[in-house]
């Protein structure tokens, strides 16, 4: 590919949309913002004309244009399969947000597609393990340095969630990022899963907080509580209970206060400033692989990492239903060879 600024189309112009424009055009180099496309194409234009983008109501048209190198999805969770086959079929390398699609059905669609087309094409935006601190965490767990891994625990909580979230919304949307990544930071995959939650919170009138415990290939066990409604701020924690010892995830922090007898501080307001940095590596590396590898332009998970996840997602919800453990079949839990360290 030529020294040109790669050209990038990203649908959906919400929250995660608009971050990744933002993102691209600040942060990442070789490549820009060429079109977006939005159902509300005013809020396209909104986010298009101050950086010279081209604004567009229809997504199918921008990915069928000819005119990009690849496209980021991150629209409604309903539109994945759709929008992301068509770039397929176009013969675009497109990043998907979360999940690849609703169901299992979808992925397998979206999996069988690219197989077809030949070659990779298809990067899902599970950004933690682009992050320096899971990245890190990973490394020294396979190094040994606490001995085999037994035991871990993972925390995510969200300061709160918009009216309409349920608890079905906290699995698919919310731990579908520890179905990612926990077995990946632990180099097994998850075989059992089992859905947990105390009472009925008085804030809200769903589960929340849930737990899910996570049985793993190698034998080791996994919580994971996941809170859409903590208050006090978000916040992202995991340690590993090893044979000699423990290694635990840290919070990046810019500053800690000690004052009057207390140790302080803060933590961001939503997930954004906790995982900027992991989105960067994520786009830079996505971006490389576009402009490097056009045989292979995926640097992170691949289809088959989003069709696992979803697997695991539609485990949890029937471990949920029938109130015990639920087996994930060995076929679930086979990971593509891009979802390794993305150095």
């Amino acid at each position: 590919m030529s020294d040109q600024q790669l050209r990038i189309g990203v649908i959906g112009t919400g929250v995660m949309g608009a971050d990744h424009v933002k993102t691209i055009t600040e942060s990442v180099s070789g490549a820009r913002i060429a079109a977006v496309a939005d159902i509300d194409l005013d809020r396209a234009r909104a986010v298009a004309e101050p950086i010279g983008a081209v604004a567009s109501g229809d997504a199918l048209d921008l990915i069928a244009g000819g005119t990009l190198d690849g496209v980021i999805i991150a629209s409604a969770d309903r539109t994945h399969a759709e929008l992301t086959l068509a770039a397929i079929a176009a013969g675009l390398p497109v990043l998907c947000e979360k999940p690849l699609a609703p169901t299992v059905a979808e992925c397998e669609a979206i999996v069988a597609a690219e197989q077809a087309a030949g070659r990779p094409l298809v990067q899902v935006g599970f950004m933690r393990r682009f992050d320096p601190s899971y990245t890190d965490l990973r490394r020294r767990i396979a190094a040994g340095e606490i001995g085999a891994a037994l035991l871990a625990h993972a925390v995510h909580r969200n300061v709160s969630m918009p009216a309409g979230w349920d608890a079905t919304a906290t699995i698919v949307n919310s731990l579908v990022h520890e179905l990612d990544v926990m077995p990946w930071l632990l180099d097994s995959p998850v075989v059992e899963v089992l859905w947990l939650a105390a009472r009925e919170s008085t804030r809200v009138h769903y589960a929340d907080p849930q737990v899910t415990l996570l049985r793993l290939r190698n034998g080791a066990l996994v919580t994971v509580e996941v809170t859409a409604n903590a208050v006090y701020g978000y916040e992202v924690r995991c340690e590993t209970v090893g044979e000699l010892g423990t290694l635990e995830l840290t919070t990046p922090v810019t500053a800690v206060q000690r004052r009057g007898g207390g140790v302080r501080h803060d933590l961001a307001a939503d997930w954004r400033p906790r995982f900027a940095e992991a989105y960067r590596i994520e786009l830079q590396h996505w971006a490389n692989a576009i402009r490097d590898a056009p045989e292979h332009p995926v640097a992170g998970p691949g289809s088959s990492d989003g069709l696992v996840a979803a697997r695991l997602t539609e485990a949890v919800l029937r471990s949920r239903e029938t109130g015990g453990w639920q087996a994930v079949p060995t076929t679930a839990t086979t990971a593509s060879p891009e979802s390794g360290d993305p150095e």
